[in-house]
């Protein structure tokens, strides 16, 4: 189940691009004015992106979840999340730095979101899983279908939120002392079960998936997995103190070798902190990885869009990420010959939402497949056939997270997708994904996903806007070390 089905529950592209010897089809077309790789085409992306947010941010001043665009105007849903309200703040701020809009309409944004979230029900500290954006009401029904939603506290969901809020302060002054009193009571140590030794599974050193407010039920799980979204909420909690910096060496790299998962890791036991950790590994095409949980690009690559994890871990994370983008480019150009690459949790062209991802960069042992269909890989047996990858599905959030990473595929892929599907959209930016078997084209933008597009492409046209606040306090004083001490085994 994706994490976004979880949520609603428990609340109720021919890559232009050569690769070695491989070229893909289609690559030879110039790019479009808007679509050229120089700033003034990074930054007409970065202008139609925002005005998507624009669009499903309402009067209340919440971002709304998604928006239709199949009709003459945007029809923007009635649900937000913390998530989607942390991506129009620091959307709004680096629409402000980069000039899109001027400080003073940057400073309106960010006031009425912060009087906004300011009036949401909050628990703990931290807020429900879903709102209505248009009045800021606590969802008790999907819209919709009707069904019942249970508040739910989500630790990676108000991970994004804190985010927002946090460069929010940085770029406007006036609004520090409300943020801070509105930050003062969000302890990550609620989500927090501390470490075992006589019981490690039962006391993990980890933090929760959430918590269901109606009962105070906790979620049976704990985000175990290192190299995956949540690992934001952990950063957050090292920074500012409520959770312990052993908490990071308490997360899996891979699962134990003597685990069921995707291929049995190799690498070794180490001490880090005092802790003793399996330093593992999977090997994709040669090249020795850390895998996500799950196998998706926003996994792997969200979190460094604010975290400057290449540039403090080059050996480790750096050269993790460097090699997770090319495991995503591989599977779309070699194995599953689409001609198009980047998958990641999106919707569905044809209606619904799904994660995707590369099957074999994930721990789980049938992760996310690249395809409606999910085709999935089994380590050590042959890879089906590219007939068998029907439905692929390539989100371009996906591209735009890998810039830094493979900035000349990343850009003809972008430009592949618009070119060939018509994935974007005058004034709104791309479509959300593309059935690049059948060519359809989703009818919709995602906050979520639109949010790590706009934050990936301030990150390119203005390196360090969105970090300034992760770079400096606890993240300098006690996330930094952590990752300079980071050694994985690849």
């Amino acid at each position: 189940m994706d994490r976004r089905t979880f949520l609603t529950a428990a609340g109720t592209g021919a890559a232009g691009l050569s690769l070695g010897a491989l070229t893909a089809p289609h690559a030879t077309a110039a790019p479009a004015g808007r679509a050229d790789s120089g700033h003034d085409g990074l930054l007409a992306w970065f202008r139609d992106t925002y005005r998507s947010i624009e669009a499903m941010t309402t009067g209340f001043g919440l971002t709304a979840d998604k928006a239709d665009l199949s009709g003459a105007a945007p029809v923007v849903s009635r649900q937000t999340s913390p998530t989607d309200i942390g991506c129009g703040l620091w959307s709004a701020v680096a629409a402000g730095g980069l000039g899109v809009i001027g400080g003073a309409a940057m400073l309106r944004t960010l006031e009425r979101t912060v009087s906004a979230v300011e009036k949401l029900e909050r628990h703990h500290g931290f807020w429900l899983n879903w709102y209505d954006a248009h009045d800021g009401s606590v969802l008790t029904r999907w819209p919709g279908s009707g069904d019942p939603v249970r508040p739910f506290l989500s630790s990676v969901d108000n991970a994004w939120l804190v985010t927002g809020l946090r460069i929010a302060a940085d770029a406007a002054p006036s609004l520090r002392p409300r943020i801070a009193r509105i930050l003062s009571t969000a302890d990550w140590s609620y989500f927090y079960t501390p470490y075992d030794p006589a019981d490690p599974v039962a006391g993990p050193g980890q933090l929760r998936g959430g918590f269901w407010t109606d009962t105070r039920e906790p979620t049976a799980h704990h985000y175990g997995a290192l190299n995956t979204e949540p690992r934001m909420a952990s950063y957050l909690g090292i920074a500012d103190g409520s959770l312990p910096p052993e908490h990071y060496w308490h997360l899996l790299r891979t699962m134990l070798p003597e685990h069921e998962q995707e291929q049995v890791p190799k690498g070794a036991y180490t001490v880090s902190h005092g802790v003793r950790v399996w330093q593992g590994h999977y090997t994709h095409r040669g090249r020795k990885i850390v895998p996500t949980w799950g196998g998706s690009m926003f996994e792997a690559l969200m979190v460094p869009l604010f975290v400057p994890e290449p540039e403090w871990s080059p050996r480790s994370w750096g050269l993790n990420h460097e090699r997770y983008v090319r495991g995503q480019i591989e599977h779309g150009l070699r194995e599953a010959e689409y001609g198009y690459w980047g998958f990641s949790p999106s919707n569905i062209p044809q209606g619904g939402y799904q994660e995707y991802g590369v099957d074999a960069l994930g721990m789980q042992a049938d992760g996310y497949a690249s395809n409606t269909d999910r085709t999935y890989t089994t380590d050590g047996a042959p890879l089906p056939g590219p007939s068998a990858f029907t439905h692929g599905v390539v989100t371009p959030h996906a591209s735009f997270l890998a810039l830094p990473y493979a900035r000349r595929e990343a850009l003809a892929n972008l430009r592949a997708l618009e070119r060939d599907f018509g994935a974007y959209d005058e004034g709104y930016g791309f479509r959300d994904s593309v059935d690049v078997g059948t060519g359809r084209v989703s009818d919709f933008v995602l906050a979520l996903d639109q949010g790590m597009i706009a934050a990936a492409l301030a990150q390119e046209l203005s390196p360090g806007l969105l970090q300034r606040p992760f770079r400096t306090g606890g993240f300098r004083s006690r996330v930094r070390p952590l990752l300079a001490a980071e050694r994985f085994s690849i």
